[in-house]
């Protein structure tokens, strides 16, 4: 079901296997594979639990522009309980005296981006346009989108447009004109990979003895691990434990926006093949962990993983995944690594420095969306230690 009707300059469609091949090889957007339409309809067809939905803008000429990518998640009242701060409780006790908050219950928010990961995600806009403008102009065709559907306007509460690096803020910032509000978030944490580094070896050699030492240990404790790339053959066969390890993992998380069905996993391997990557620990014959990725724009994206916490410990799987994601970058000869939100203060440890992200959000109650911007000043990315592994360079 289509959410909205076409106009000259705005095409809708309710599944990515509607946008035409001529629309694709228009926009050009492909290289980079969070807007291919393999790497799309896998997370369509594997998630129901999210209602996807896809924006094209074309200019006067009838020809594509931009693109954006919706995901309309569904938040229990519970996870919302558990991440309010006490700014937005007094907030929302004083509102709900005026009849403007009431008791919480699950609500759904329209994210332009991609819930499962960290980036810059959610829109692309072709080269030699007013970027500033156009990006408006897809603001204003969500919300257009949303309006001109009955059951979309009853139900979404609120726009998130989510994970703009410092470099787009000079464009996303005009959103503040139609009434959003902006926050950072969790950076992505991103090692930048030396082109000094031919091995891993020389990788190792460029920390202080201090951090040498360490990755040298985890290596040592995780030795007798067994590392197997998971193909289409094997996938089914490993699936549930590995579901049951990503559980673990997910339920340590603060805060979720969408739970990620791992079967996914099988339409990423045969549709992407090489560019996305999913290996597997193993200890006595047993799986103990798995690391997942994807490599497009020459840049290893880490993305889920799973974990057994009764041996992580002792068997560094943790810090094994993360030196093992350096190494296949530095195999690969590519240019950096997106490891993203969680666990800073670890990945730091390896050489990964913070990428700003940040947020714009709005109610759709002008009223309520007024009682957001206090609520959004307290909201800051949690403070970690970050750690200096390389040597100082001489000039």
């Amino acid at each position: 079901m289509k959410f909205c009707k076409n106009t000259t300059t705005e095409l809708f469609f309710s599944s990515v296997a509607d946008i035409s091949d001529a629309i694709w090889n228009e926009l050009g957007c492909t290289d980079n594979l969070y807007f291919h339409p393999n790497y799309l309809l896998a997370l369509e067809k594997n998630n129901q639990q999210i209602t996807f939905s896809y924006i094209v803008l074309t200019n006067a000429k009838q020809q594509p522009i931009a693109f954006a990518s919706i995901q309309i998640v569904e938040l229990p009242a519970d996870v919302l309980e558990n991440t309010l701060n006490k700014t937005f409780y007094e907030v929302q006790c004083f509102g709900r005296r005026l009849g403007i908050f009431p008791k919480l219950k699950p609500i759904k928010i329209l994210v332009c981006g991609n819930v499962f990961v960290s980036g810059e995600h959610g829109m692309f806009i072709k080269q030699g346009q007013d970027k500033q403008k156009v990006l408006k102009d897809l603001a204003k065709a969500i919300t257009q989108m949303v309006n001109s559907n009955k059951s979309l306007a009853k139900n979404i509460s609120v726009f998130l447009l989510k994970d703009f690096i410092k470099e787009s803020l000079t464009i996303t910032n005009g959103l503040r004109d139609l009434n959003y509000y902006s926050f950072n978030v969790e950076p992505n944490m991103v090692l930048t990979v030396s082109k000094n580094w031919q091995t891993f070896d020389d990788y190792l050699n460029a920390m202080k003895t201090k951090y040498r030492v360490k990755a040298k240990r985890a290596l040592a404790l995780s030795s007798n691990l067994v590392i197997k790339n998971t193909t289409l053959q094997n996938i089914q066969t490993h699936l549930p434990e590995m579901t049951r390890l990503y559980k673990k993992v997910s339920a340590k998380a603060d805060f979720n926006l969408g739970d990620f069905n791992l079967e996914t996993y099988t339409a990423l391997k045969e549709k992407l093949g090489d560019s996305y990557f999913l290996h597997t620990y193993w200890l006595d014959e047993k799986i103990v962990g798995f690391m997942s990725g994807m490599i497009t724009m020459n840049a290893l994206d880490a993305h889920f993983v799973g974990i057994d916490y009764a041996l992580n410990k002792e068997r560094a799987i943790y810090q094994r995944m993360l030196y093992d994601y350096v190494a296949m970058a530095i195999e690969k000869n590519l240019s950096a690594i997106n490891f993203g939100r969680t666990a800073s203060e670890i990945k730091s440890s390896i050489g990964a420095t913070p990428q700003d992200l940040t947020c714009y959000v709005r109610h759709k109650k002008s009223i309520t969306n007024r009682f957001l911007k206090p609520f959004l000043k307290d909201i800051a990315p949690t403070p970690f230690r970050q750690k200096m592994p390389f040597k100082i360079k001489k000039n």
